[in-house]
């Protein structure tokens, strides 16, 4: 492992963040900020819809401003840093704000703002090849200005994950057997969440489910809990919640809107985890229990290659692999493999050897804070 060079602190920075996708874009932009808040830098996390973060982080974080989208910068200017998150664009008067402060840099007035473009996560190659690229920028009220690429990873040629110093020691103090018993998680009941968007192959994992061993089914809000209340509408089948009767091996257990903490919580709770787009894709990683990824569909199908790209970083076991392409429709259905103790187990050392191979990078505040100081 590498020790990047970090830069004084503190630092101010504008995230910024748009949210297209429910949870995910904010879900990761929020995990950013509060972690740079906690290494003693000031922050302004701009963003069009901060909903989620109602329940997300009821608590907020010291350090962190939430602000509505920007029509004009504040009065102070940019900060040392901005990050604009998953190519959202910076509102243009900030962009030009941006601009004039680079121009004033030149003629030692002040410092230059940096300007990163925090990308998506994938495992593909290009990754490496684009990440830390230097983007001119030639016309537009920012002409003159460099942003920069900054690419999030799975391997030491990335950006790494975002991995907060205090997770590892959160996830050691854990009580998993308190946690199931306060949750009514009978021992010897396989416990799974559930977090997708609607899977080609939920009804099939869910029958498969309901005839095998007893299983507790955790269904977050939103699409997933949809799709599940859609099966048992087309069952006619109102599979009991807790606790469980005899004669029904699935129970089901619709869950409330949780913060970020309880989310990690439930994961390492889990005997399986299934899972969507990008933050908690990375949660999952850190909980070292077996999952299934759904990941964000594209119309012309761009995830797949994105999907592959992912298991063959993993390792994934060849019934791993089934079970990602049924359920995000590379395959049909009925080709889920059977998932019990022993596919589990498998699957389990999977992701325990991935997460040890991540555990040996730097993660990627680390090496963010390490570029910047770079580029200062």
């Amino acid at each position: 492992m590498t020790t990047s060079r970090l830069p004084p602190s503190p630092l101010t920075w504008d995230v910024f963040c748009q949210v297209i996708d429910n949870f995910g874009d904010i879900g990761v932009c929020w995990r950013l900020s509060a972690d740079l808040a906690a290494r003693g830098h000031a922050v302004r996390l701009w963003t069009d819809d901060a909903s989620a973060l109602a329940w997300m982080a009821p608590q907020g974080a010291a350090g962190v401003q939430v602000l509505p989208w920007p029509r004009q910068p504040p009065p102070s200017g940019p900060g040392d840093v901005v990050v604009e998150a998953f190519g959202c664009e910076i509102p243009p008067a900030f962009q030009a704000a941006i601009g004039a402060a680079t121009r004033a840099a030149a003629n030692g007035a002040s410092r230059a703002p940096l300007w990163i473009n925090l990308e998506y996560l994938s495992a593909e190659p290009y990754v490496e090849r684009s990440h830390r690229l230097a983007s001119p920028i030639f016309s537009g009220p920012a002409a003159g200005c460099t942003r920069w690429f900054y690419y999030p990873g799975f391997t030491a040629g990335t950006g790494g994950l975002l991995r907060e110093p205090a997770l590892a020691q959160r996830q050691a103090g854990f009580d998993r057997a308190a946690w199931r018993a306060r949750h009514a998680i009978a021992p010897g009941d396989c416990a799974i969440s559930l977090f997708c968007y609607e899977p080609p192959a939920l009804p099939a994992l869910l029958d498969q489910w309901h005839s095998g061993p007893a299983t507790r089914l955790l269904v977050t809000p939103g699409r997933a809990a949809a799709a599940v209340r859609a099966w048992q509408a087309g069952h006619n089948d109102e599979t009991p919640q807790r606790p469980q009767r005899p004669g029904h091996p699935l129970s089901i257990t619709y869950l409330e809107p949780c913060p970020q903490p309880a989310f990690d919580e439930m994961l390492w709770a889990c005997d399986l985890n299934c899972v969507r787009g990008e933050d908690s894709l990375v949660r999952a990683l850190w909980a070292g229990q077996p999952f299934v990824w759904h990941i964000y569909p594209q119309e012309d199908n761009a995830h797949h290659a994105k999907l592959q790209a992912f298991l063959d970083w993993l390792q994934a076991p060849a019934s791993l692999r089934a079970m990602h392409a049924a359920w995000n429709g590379l395959e049909p259905g009925a080709t889920l493999p059977l998932v019990d103790a022993s596919t589990l187990q498998t699957w389990r050392a999977c992701v325990l050897a991935a997460r040890q191979r991540l555990l040996a990078q730097e993660d990627l505040l680390t090496q963010l804070l390490g570029f910047v100081a770079e580029k200062s």
